[in-house]
């Protein structure tokens, strides 16, 4: 039995396949395209997902989309039409797309797979809630899914239990904590639906000036999380901008400009929203909790990427243990309604896995690369190509990590989602005080201001965090142990804003942001064995269990997907060594890279 998820057409469009209710495969189409955060349909992804389990399109039982259209529609026309003329320009720009593509969803799948076979619809929320529940290691469990919109749905809360999930409560649409996150998202001068994690990162910069101007003016919250948007200070629900001018006279003045200095002004408004989708954040999961009686709870939607946010329900909430989708947006909406369709519409059975872990296979769902392809198209490229032992290349890589050179590492399958995992990563040293901002400014091409995560391995994850658990995906946020903090001075307890960047705060400065907090990933060797090994290596030679990851790709750019993305990567930034399936790469023996345009100027700043 084959069942082919699609999301489409609203953000990070994706693909799924399930194979008798195994997650066999599932990838981006950004992924393909090079076009961050593709919405158009994806048929790059689908084509991908069936390669790997080497069936076509013919073999698929069902295809399955991740919403209802019509719902959608309803809801869009509803809005429209009870905020003309206000919303007039915002309708007209919405209908074009929905007249040609969406409300004939149906005919579209049919078309672009070449598909004759049976079409079913998931609901929005129950896409994500599946993604959620079905894949994690619970045989029972509360849901909450947190998001923009679905069709009107913009929070629900579930419970999973077996084969089955039933939804107990949402909050509809136009009271949303996703579109207040984006609201300030977009107020701060970052793009929507991709900069969302970029406030979250600049809110350990400001001060919580604003949450109570926000509390008295934007939003009503309730002890049981659910809570009212004042639309009077939105244009969300009906134009073409998030915020409007009472939102700008609130908060004392426009919009910040993208790409213009950060002031202040931007990081304690990012600190006080945060502070507030936290504190909701943790009342729903008490709420849900009281509903269902659950001890663990699986989170999906856009809002469950906010990994301070989980951190926070993790260490302050009533739950023994909580599972997070690692797609926890609408990519991953393909994947929960595939495996919806297997198990609630076609009534199978969930499988236990072996271990007691969880079903996503580390989410490494994506393609991958033999090593005779990787040299075939690398020398196409021109590279020259050194190929290693692969017993060799975990002491080797710990070797140039001492050396403080930035190391590209490609190896296995893809990831799925938006955080690279250990197969699409830039590595550096943790215990550089220079890391930090020798990747985001020579390599990423990035904000000065971002922070970046650590990779430790799973078994010593408590002797550098206040974690006693995985964090496999990197969806949890954690303090520094204290014993690996350095005391600040006077003067440096004194300092505000961007002025705190370049203080070292621990023994492992390069992924230590300025709140002592790091977002964790624990590395298991069952998952990645060539990463964990590699990871051992330094640590056998430095004492330090810890590296950086981050993503292998640019500002604006997707991660990575085939060897030539790798390469060319590679190439343009101060990646000094590109280790690619069984081979290593250095800058220095590569030949001259030669490009006629800027290649910057392809990829749309996020």
């Amino acid at each position: 039995m084959w069942i082919l998820g699609i999301s489409a057409f609203y953000h990070d469009s994706a693909a799924a396949l399930v194979g008798d209710g195994e997650i066999v495969a599932a990838a981006q189409e950004e992924r393909f395209t090079r076009k961050k955060h593709d919405q158009s349909f994806p048929g790059n992804a689908a084509r991908a997902c069936l390669e790997t389990a080497g069936i076509s399109v013919g073999d698929v039982d069902y295809v399955v989309f991740y919403d209802k259209p019509i719902l959608k529609f309803d809801r869009l026309l509803e809005t429209y039409l009870g905020s003309v003329p206000k919303g007039i320009q915002s309708f007209l720009a919405a209908m074009p797309l929905w007249l040609k593509e969406k409300l004939w969803m149906v005919d579209t799948i049919k078309k672009e797979l070449d598909y004759d076979g049976k079409v079913l619809f998931g609901d929005h929320h129950e896409s994500h809630a599946a993604s959620a529940f079905y894949p994690s290691p619970f045989d029972s469990a509360a849901i909450l899914t947190i998001d923009g919109v679905g069709e009107w749905a913009t929070t629900t809360c579930g419970h999973g239990h077996g084969n089955d999930i039933d939804i107990l409560a949402e909050t509809k649409f136009p009271h949303s904590l996703g579109m207040l996150y984006s609201a300030f998202t977009y107020y701060t001068g970052f793009r929507v639906n991709s900069g969302e994690y970029k406030v979250m990162g600049l809110a350990p910069y400001g001060r919580p000036t604003y949450v109570q101007t926000i509390l008295d003016n934007l939003l009503d919250v309730k002890e049981d999380g659910s809570f009212k948007v004042n639309l009077d200070f939105f244009n969300y629900h009906c134009g073409l901008t998030m915020t409007n001018g009472a939102f700008d006279r609130l908060f004392g003045g426009p919009p910040r400009k993208p790409e213009s200095p950060l002031t202040q002004r931007e990081m304690d408004l990012a600190r006080s929203v945060q502070d507030i989708t936290e504190e909701v954040m943790l009342r729903m999961s008490r709420y849900v909790h009281r509903l269902t009686g659950e001890q663990n709870l699986c989170l999906a939607g856009g809002v469950a990427l906010n990994c301070v946010g989980n951190g926070r329900i993790l260490r302050d909430g009533p739950f023994r243990d909580l599972w997070i989708q690692p797609a926890a947006g609408d990519a991953g909406g393909a994947l929960g309604a595939a495996l919806a369709v297997y198990h609630r519409y076609l009534k199978n059975d969930r499988f236990a896995t072996p271990d007691g872990r969880d079903r996503m296979k580390a989410s490494l769902l994506g393609p991958e690369y033999s090593n005779e392809e990787i040299e075939r198209r690398l020398k196409a490229m021109g590279a020259t190509v050194i190929p290693v032992p692969m017993e060799q290349i975990p002491e080797r890589v710990a070797d140039l990590l001492m050396q403080e050179r930035v190391v590209g590492w490609f190896q296995g399958r893809m990831e799925f989602g938006p955080r690279a995992l250990g197969s699409r990563s830039i590595l550096g040293d943790a215990r550089s005080p220079r890391m930090q901002e020798t990747m985001n400014l020579k390599i990423k091409f990035r904000e000065s201001f971002r922070p970046f995560a650590p990779a430790v391995l799973r078994e010593r994850v408590s002797d550098y965090f206040e974690l006693d658990r995985e964090s496999p995906y990197m969806l949890l946020v954690a303090p520094v142990r204290s014993h690996r903090r350095i005391p600040m001075s006077t003067e440096q307890e004194a300092l505000f804003g961007l002025d705190k960047l370049y203080v070292v705060r621990s023994d492992i400065p390069a992924v230590t942001h300025v709140d002592y907090s790091a977002r964790i990933q624990t590395i298991a060797r069952e998952d990645h064995p060539l990463y964990y090994d590699t990871i051992a290596a330094f640590e056998r030679k430095t004492g330090c269990a810890v590296i950086v990851n981050t993503s292998f790709n640019v500002r604006g750019e997707p991660i990575v997907c085939t060897p030539e993305d790798a390469y060319r990567c590679f190439m343009r930034t101060h990646i000094d060594d590109l280790v690619i399936g069984g081979f290593i790469l250095k800058k220095e023996d590569q030949p001259a890279w030669k490009e006629t345009e800027d290649w910057r100027s392809t990829f749309q700043l996020d």
